[in-house]
């Protein structure tokens, strides 16, 4: 698979920095005044520095759960999900949907989890418990 690039803004670049990479634990690449890139779990995550908007957070309802729209994440291995988890909660993070399984012993069996960055954009993680099904009906 190949990786994808992702460029987000960020209203408090010096915040955003420290939580993608003491937080998130990504190792940053090259920088401005203006951005940073991250390894974002083996793809390449760019944050710009962008002013503040008064927009709404939009959500949609999956689960009885409101899910935040827009969105984005990776998809980890199922112990690394529940590791990094783990580690998040040890960091203090708020989520929005708290780590839990979905499709429990169904096709597509998988563990989400929701928080937002410091600028709020929101983050999700999820891990297949089969892998190969990410894509199964």
């Amino acid at each position: 698979m190949s990786p994808f690039h992702i460029a987000i803004p960020v209203h408090n670049l010096k915040e955003c920095r420290t939580f993608y990479r003491d937080v998130l634990n990504c190792p940053e690449g090259r920088s401005s005044e203006h951005w940073v890139d991250f390894n974002f779990f083996g793809h390449q995550l760019v944050i710009h520095y962008k002013e503040k908007s008064q927009e709404n957070n939009h959500t949609n309802p999956v689960d009885g759960k409101a899910v935040p729209v827009p969105h984005y994440g990776v998809v980890l291995n199922w112990s690394d999900f529940h590791n990094f988890a783990d580690n998040l909660r040890l960091k203090n993070i708020k989520f929005i949907i708290e780590p839990y399984v979905r499709f429990k012993g169904l096709v597509g069996e998988q563990a989400t989890m929701f928080f937002l960055d410091p600028a709020g954009n929101a983050l999700e993680f999820k891990a297949f418990k089969d892998r190969n099904q990410l894509f199964a009906k």
